[in-house]
């Protein structure tokens, strides 16, 4: 077997394989003769019919099927000879069966990845803690998901619940879409295009009351969008917030059980910090993450991009679909998860690269601390990390995890780390 390798633009190669002849007709020859003793054929006695007959019958799908057979079992042979890591299926061209079988093979190859020094790099680590005025923000807006409306005889202000009744007009025509009857709106919500709740401030119960406005140039009703527009507007009634005093009840209602209020709190706390560690985690991962790829430039196989890519626009049908949308009404094109399939794809070259070099192994406890996370939140924690434990194929995307947690732990070891403190609510 003769190979010759020539190098194309970026991964491609094209492998040209020369094989003697010879090893076409010995396969064709056998593979006759195989069918020559099990033939029948009219006039002929089985297993009697002349090797002639058959080569002129069948000779040209033996030759197929023999030319399948060198290219498959030759194909990686060559590949091994040269060294080369392909990927995805090549494009096989047949160039000469005379004097020799010649065939050519274009492909692309995995790209050679050399980890670079990451001394002189660095990194901005987000940092928080959570506050006492934290949490404090957290149960008031909880106490505002619970808001009951009080009816009041005074006129309106911020914060108040109005039941109102509108006609909209552009040039004293209605437009469809600008009339509701009885249609509660808190003013300071932000809910209506600019000028229509302000001009509600003062408003007591049965005022009317005429609002001039503009619909924003970027409005999603383009018919409506940068026109002027007067709302006629009648208040049918005025409330009051009520809040809930956080008390036995409230905290019951919150789900705790007892009604503890200081149970309640510690939860929230608990709750809170467990998210704002998590989002300190996710920012400094990708933070990490877009380091490597700012540091290591190197093409990627389209076909590898390409699997990458279908997977992702599955994986958002099959979510799509979950929501209770139909498939058929969710066609994205492949192209839209081109680029981020191929920063997953390089993401996981590197990745994959570090743990090899630097002989990364799963830490256990970190597995076992992650999995009881994940089943802390179930009714039955213990049942869920048995389940994982159950199964390999259950605990392997867990164990990813850990590996890629274990890759950022080395990176942030190898450069140098600014630590930029924010807020709760910035990071959250």
């Amino acid at each position: 077997m003769q190979v010759s390798v020539e190098t194309l633009e970026g991964l491609k190669r094209r492998m040209t394989v020369e094989l003697p002849i010879e090893q076409v007709n010995e396969i064709v020859d056998n593979r006759l003769r195989s069918m020559a003793r099990e033939m029948r054929l009219d006039g002929f006695r089985p297993g009697k019919v002349p090797l002639q007959v058959v080569r002129q019958r069948f000779g040209v799908h033996a030759r197929q099927e023999a030319y399948g057979e060198l290219i498959q079992k030759s194909y990686y042979e060559a590949l091994g000879e040269q060294k080369l890591h392909a990927v995805g299926d090549p494009a096989i061209d047949i160039k000469d069966e005379k004097d020799a079988f010649i065939y050519v093979a274009e492909f692309e190859v995995v790209p050679e990845l050399i980890i670079s020094d990451l001394g002189g790099a660095e990194l901005e680590r987000p940092v928080a803690e959570l506050l006492d005025s934290d949490v404090d923000g957290m149960i008031e807006k909880l106490r505002q998901q619970r808001v009951t409306w009080n009816k009041v005889e005074r006129a309106a202000q911020d914060g108040d619940q109005l039941m109102i009744s509108f006609v909209g007009k552009i040039d004293d025509e209605e437009f469809e879409g600008g009339s509701a009857v009885k249609v509660p709106l808190v003013l300071g919500s932000g809910s209506m295009i600019d000028g229509f709740e302000q001009g509600l401030l003062g408003a007591s119960e049965g005022d009317e009351r005429s609002v001039e406005t503009t619909f924003p140039d970027d409005y999603q009703a383009q018919h409506l969008a940068g026109k002027a527009a007067v709302f006629e507007i009648t208040v049918n009634e005025v409330a009051e917030p009520v809040l809930p005093e956080v008390d036995e009840e409230f905290a019951k209602a919150m789900g705790v059980e007892d009604g503890s209020v200081d149970l309640f709190k510690q939860e929230i706390r608990t709750n809170m910090q467990r998210e704002l560690d998590a989002k300190i985690k996710s920012k400094t991962k990708e933070g990490v993450m877009e380091l490597l790829l700012v540091k290591h430039e190197f093409d990627v196989p389209q076909a590898i991009i390409d699997d990458e890519a279908n997977r992702l626009r599955e994986d958002t049908r099959k979510q799509m679909e979950s929501q209770g949308q139909s498939s058929s009404t969710f066609q994205l094109p492949v192209e839209v998860f081109k680029e981020q399939a191929e920063r997953r794809v390089k993401l996981g070259m590197l990745t994959t690269k570090i743990i090899s070099e630097q002989k990364i192994e799963v830490d256990d406890e970190r597995l076992r601390e992650m999995i009881e996370e994940f089943a802390a939140s179930y009714e039955s924690p213990q049942e869920m990390i048995d389940w994982y434990y159950e199964d390999a194929e259950r605990i392997d995307p867990v164990r990813h995890v850990v590996l890629e947690d274990q890759v950022v732990d080395w990176v942030l070891s190898q450069v140098k780390v600014e630590e930029k403190q924010h807020s709760f609510d910035e990071l959250t």
